[in-house]
């Protein structure tokens, strides 16, 4: 199933909201948390620590689009970043880079976040949207192929192209619907996280009177 039909209904909807620069230091803790071989999967290259957070800094979040998703205790487990290509001052096309945590893998996370993309990037009206990724990064390709994308494989790089219908009144309110679900999502994960940490804290108060009490009694 094409990802610009429509979202594969065995995979259940996931929030994904917009990421703004107040999110840069949870990027950076996701993107180091990769492995050597995952680093090398994103970026094309075993991108040191100090690479990530150079990359991190410089992200665009006025002219890009990154998205993410977020677990209960409000860790990014993934994420993806549309890179725009201006030309002129209109988006001529778009990059989509995605990076998913092990233990989240499985879920359809890295084909969801390209849905959203997608998503994005017609309503923005770009018409081609390109992948570059390593041709053993199989996962990356799986989703490009199964989006109806052409690749072209170039020793041990592989380009991608999707190219876009334009922009309908149905995508456009489903990005308005998609993105206040996220921030909703979003909101309760983190009122919730709020009362763990507080009821977490009493705890370790509570614990701490117990000691000191024993102490005392000896």
């Amino acid at each position: 199933m094409s990802s610009l039909s429509a979202v594969n209904p065995q995979i259940p909807l996931v929030p994904i909201r917009s990421l703004g620069a107040g999110h840069r230091n949870r990027i950076a803790l996701h993107l180091l948390a990769l492995d050597e071989s995952d680093r090398y999967l994103r970026f094309g290259y075993p991108a040191t620590d100090e690479q990530i957070r150079l990359y991190v800094d410089r992200l665009d979040f006025e002219r890009d689009e990154i998205f993410g998703i977020f677990n209960r205790r409000l860790e990014l487990i993934a994420m993806a970043h549309l890179a725009f290509i201006v030309d002129g001052g209109a988006a001529a096309g778009a990059e989509f880079g995605v990076s998913v945590l092990k233990k989240a893998r499985g879920r359809g996370y890295g084909s969801r976040l390209f849905d959203r993309a997608v998503m994005h990037a017609r309503n923005e009206g770009v018409e081609l949207m390109f992948i570059h990724a390593l041709s053993v990064n199989v996962a990356m390709l799986k989703i490009a192929r199964n989006a109806g994308a052409t690749l072209e494989r170039a020793g041990s790089e592989t380009e991608a192209y999707l190219r876009l219908p334009p922009a309908t009144l149905d995508s456009r309110v489903s990005e308005m619907f998609e993105e206040q679900l996220a921030q909703t999502d979003y909101h309760l994960k983190a009122q919730a996280k709020t009362v763990r940490d507080f009821l977490a804290g009493l705890q370790e108060i509570r614990r701490g009177a117990i000691d000191a009490r024993r102490k005392i009694g000896r």
